[in-house]
């Protein structure tokens, strides 16, 4: 049965950790409540892995297959809102692929992906500093939370091929950085190898690590990790990669103490960016 009103979409890349899709369920169930519409939480790949017996008896649903069933009831329009920072290839070529070989069997539908969680500064519209204010709180939370001072502020994101992407990065640490007034460097969890992607910056453990060795003489013997992550998985939250890579440093460097900032899927003004989106 068709409806006029279009199916909205919160997707995120997808995990094969039952905790990301679990987390992703609860903050549709949440935006479905804020807004009194329909939010169906939905994964570009890799989480029909995952047993449905962790997922509260209920599989995860990916994207093409959630699409493909609701063509077969003939529905003819999506919004997808992303659960992504900036447009990665999974926005401008993962999901219009999958449209493209769809349409090939159901013949042509609308679909809308609105706007990023991170919009750049533009020169005349109001500037959207939702996703920077989340990282300042989550700064703050975390120097109270583990008694340590604002210096050695990094904020790290996964790590990208894409420039692009890596620029979101960066406009998001400058806008922190003039909320906060403090200095927030950069890093990434990982990146390619070769100089041609040296635009990513530092790794995170190497930046620990160096800071770890100058707060001999400096007297900085901490750091604040920041999370530009949404969601928890193989690399972020509890037993991922930065917990290890932290663990590591600490355990070669016994005075020197590292917090770990939320992700930003666990601040309640996502919300706000998601609804802001979705009415746009």
């Amino acid at each position: 049965m068709t409806t006029s009103n279009p199916i909205n979409i919160l997707a995120d890349n997808g995990s094969t950790k039952a905790s990301a899709t679990l987390q992703l369920r609860g903050i549709a169930q949440q935006l479905s409540e804020r807004t009194q519409q329909k939010i169906h939480p939905v994964s570009l790949q890799h989480t029909d892995v995952i047993p449905a017996d962790k997922l509260g008896g209920v599989k995860a649903s990916l994207l093409k297959g959630f699409l493909r069933d609701q063509l077969k009831q003939e529905q003819k329009s999506f919004i997808i809102l992303p659960l992504f920072f900036g447009n990665s290839r999974a926005l401008t070529k993962f999901i219009p692929d999958v449209q493209a070989e769809l349409e090939e069997e159901f013949g042509k539908f609308h679909l809308v992906i609105t706007d990023t969680l991170y919009i750049p500064p533009h020169p005349i519209l109001n500037s959207d500093t939702m996703l920077a204010e989340i990282i300042v709180d989550h700064i703050q939370q975390t120097a109270k939370s583990f008694s340590l001072p604002l210096n050695n502020i990094v904020l790290v994101d996964h790590g990208s091929p894409s420039p692009q992407i890596t620029a979101v990065r960066n406009g998001v640490a400058e806008e922190a950085q003039a909320m906060l007034g403090h200095i927030v460097e950069q890093a990434v969890m990982e990146r390619r190898e070769g100089k041609q992607y040296d635009f990513n910056g530092e790794l995170l453990e190497d930046w620990l690590i160096a800071k770890a060795k100058q707060g001999v003489t400096s007297g900085k013997t901490s750091a604040i990790v920041t999370l530009l992550f949404s969601l928890p998985g193989r690399h972020a939250g509890e037993g991922g990669d930065i917990v290890t890579i932290c663990d590591s440093v600490m355990q070669r460097y016994p005075n020197f103490k590292i917090g770990i900032s939320p992700l930003v899927g666990e601040h309640p003004l996502l919300l706000d960016i998601l609804v802001d989106r979705l009415n746009a």
